[in-house]
């Protein structure tokens, strides 16, 4: 009997321990959250602000973060950002090969047979985000910082992947959209945005004409899992001169092959 009374409280002290580490954990996540949004990221006392932590709370969550990897700080400006981590981190893998080793080889074949800038997205709720690119062969060149996150909505990579999810995940993605207009050809309703999905659909490619920014268009195709639901999409993006509607078929048949060969690849 001696023994057990001893070891009872046991139990009780690990769920003191973990009761203290859950706020920290919260806290963590917060401050990454809150960098996520913030591509010129933020100095500690920015972060104490926004977070409405304490200067030694938000140093010591900050620090650990960046000697784990998840942080870098610009030593002139003082700014934190996060890396490119947390983009490995939430990847789709498929056993010991990640979605952007599987995606390379045939995103070169695209860069190759279009010379535009070529990316890797995934989907994350309501936005696009950039997990891979490879830049344009020519000298000037549509290039964005990885992790960025456009509107599903308004991008031909996110419309692609809307296109194919089932029933009740689009149900979801589309409850989860607010609707801005960016540019005069943005589409800015439901309705609008499921007529074009069909024709998405049909086609087996998407496209983005001048949706998020001016003089800018895209062809994308999606990478479709066993069930045909897309996990990615793969997308070319350039100067519209470059990439007129006339060449939207071309590229599109170009793009499907590349996303095809990739799915195939990462479900081996």
């Amino acid at each position: 009997m001696k023994s057990l009374s001893h070891s009872a409280p046991r139990p009780r002290a690990e769920t003191a321990d973990v009761s203290l580490q859950v706020p920290a954990l919260q806290r963590g996540l917060a401050l990454l959250e809150h960098l996520a949004a913030e591509p010129a990221g933020a100095t500690l006392s920015e972060l104490g602000g926004a977070l409405a932590l304490s200067p030694t709370s938000v140093f010591r969550l900050a620090g650990a973060l960046e000697e784990l990897g998840y942080l870098h700080r610009n030593e002139k400006t003082k700014r934190f950002a996060v890396t490119q981590k947390l983009l490995l981190l939430g990847q789709p893998h498929s056993g010991s090969r990640s979605l952007v080793e599987c995606a390379l080889d045939p995103m070169r074949r695209v860069l190759h047979a279009t010379g535009e800038t070529t990316q890797l997205c995934c989907r994350t709720e309501a936005f696009c985000v950039v997990i891979e690119q490879l830049p344009a062969l020519h000298p000037f060149k549509y290039i964005v910082d990885l992790g960025s996150r456009p509107p599903v909505y308004c991008c031909a990579p996110g419309k692609a992947m809307l296109a194919f999810l089932p029933g009740d995940e689009l149900d979801a993605a589309l409850a989860q959209i607010r609707f801005e207009r960016h540019t005069a050809h943005t589409i800015t309703s439901r309705r609008a945005l499921l007529a074009e999905l069909e024709r998405i659909r049909a086609a087996g490619y998407a496209v983005d004409r001048d949706e998020h920014f001016e003089g800018v268009h895209c062809v994308a195709a999606p990478l479709l899992d066993r069930h045909g639901r897309a996990i990615a999409a793969i997308t070319i993006a350039g100067p519209a001169a470059r990439i007129p509607e006339s060449k939207f078929a071309e590229y599109g048949k170009v793009i499907i092959a590349a996303a095809d060969d990739a799915a195939h690849r990462f479900q081996q």
